[in-house]
């Protein structure tokens, strides 16, 4: 019989998005095959605490269910040499075979528990450390995909002494550039929290000045009329690109409460374009995904404009939800690959990248 994989899923965290992420790591664990994987609950506390094995089983109640916890419970492995609270539990490769974050935001996906992981030498689904770090921050993955020769809309960036310093310069450079109406966003932040729209000064200062209580750099964006439309993305060197998906928000925009809370945002898998369109936006986002050195997975959201069609890149996730309403994995099963699947694909592809680095370290020894 083949030995079961122990799989950390790692998942809460200190960020704005830690409720997502109690969400994210129930459907992943409730997809994961336990004849294949040992699972590893592991969460993360807002206070940063770490919480073990059973430890972790209260945050995720609501959201797993009794009958799955029990079923966990049941094939826990013993961890009683794991310290539950500030002290990080030891995520080596003699404990853990691969570890699945399911963490977004701030310390999850910008690259940080990622040096963690690199540091333990363990496995890990998803981006490594720079691509992590470039994708989380908004003007950096806008500058490489420039440099890579995508097309974006047009952007202006400030950091927070410059705003509070002149901030009359700051609000006519904005106004000059780009005008009304305008988003402003936290650089270094997802699932749209932060995300204002400004359509008059009043509203642009009272974004900035939200925005800032999130992130130092804040970047603010040309109002686009346009379809947004999504690609997911899997793969380490050769990546695939699913059938896009259409988002069509319940809100003015798509934002933390359309994406997460309210349910009422519609998905259309695939989207409604033309061949050539669907051509296109696939490439695009393979291109973005190269362009940022992404591994594992990340979704790319575009726009498509509603004057001329120009299709723009707008973002690329390195570590996408995983909710009942989230676009990756349902993009992926209209592609033809069912959730648990993709969790298993994911997770193959964390170690094919980590057998790789390993000979690459190897060689370099010998």
């Amino acid at each position: 019989m083949q030995k079961k994989l122990r799989v950390a899923v790692i998942y809460g965290g200190k960020s704005g998005e830690h409720e997502v992420s109690l969400i994210s790591a129930a459907s992943v664990m409730k997809a994961m095959d336990l004849e294949k994987y040992e699972v590893l609950p592991i969460g993360i506390t807002k206070e940063g605490e770490w919480q073990v094995g059973t430890q972790s089983f209260p945050a995720l109640e609501g959201s797993l269910g009794a009958e799955k916890l029990d079923q966990l419970q049941s094939q826990l492995p013993s961890v009683s040499n794991v310290t539950n609270g500030k002290q990080l539990p030891a995520l080596t490769s003699e404990f853990v075979d691969v570890v699945f974050p399911v963490l977004h935001g701030t310390y999850g996906e910008d690259g940080t528990i990622q040096g963690m992981f690199e540091m333990a030498n363990v496995p890990y689904v998803g981006a490594g450390v720079l691509a992590s770090a470039v994708a989380m921050d908004k003007v950096m993955a806008k500058m490489v995909c420039a440099s890579a020769g995508l097309p974006q809309g047009e952007f202006v960036h400030y950091l927070r002494a410059h705003f509070f310093n002149q901030k009359e310069e700051v609000l006519d450079d904005v106004e000059e550039k780009l005008g009304y109406p305008c988003f402003v966003k936290p650089a270094n932040l997802g699932s749209s929290v932060g995300i204002s729209k400004a359509n008059h000064r009043s509203e642009l200062e009272q974004a900035m000045d939200l925005a800032y209580r999130y992130d130092r750099k804040v970047l603010v964006e040309e109002f686009i009329p346009a379809r947004e439309i999504e690609v997911a993305v899997l793969g380490n060197d050769d990546p695939q690109a699913s059938l896009p998906g259409e988002i069509i928000s319940s809100s003015d925009f798509y934002d933390y409460q359309a994406k997460y809370v309210d349910g009422k945002s519609a998905m259309e898998v695939p989207a409604k374009l033309t061949q050539e369109q669907t051509k296109q936006v696939r490439e695009m986002a393979i291109k973005s995904y190269q362009a940022l050195d992404c591994t594992g997975l990340a979704r790319v959201d575009f726009f498509l404009r509603k004057d001329n069609e120009k299709i723009l890149i707008n973002e690329v996730n390195t570590l996408p939800g995983f909710t009942p309403f989230s676009m990756y994995p349902v993009m992926w099963k209209e592609t033809g690959l069912p959730y648990s699947e993709l969790i298993d694909r994911l997770i193959r592809l964390a170690i094919e990248r980590y057998d790789e680095k390993q000979s690459l370290i190897t060689s370099l020894e010998s």
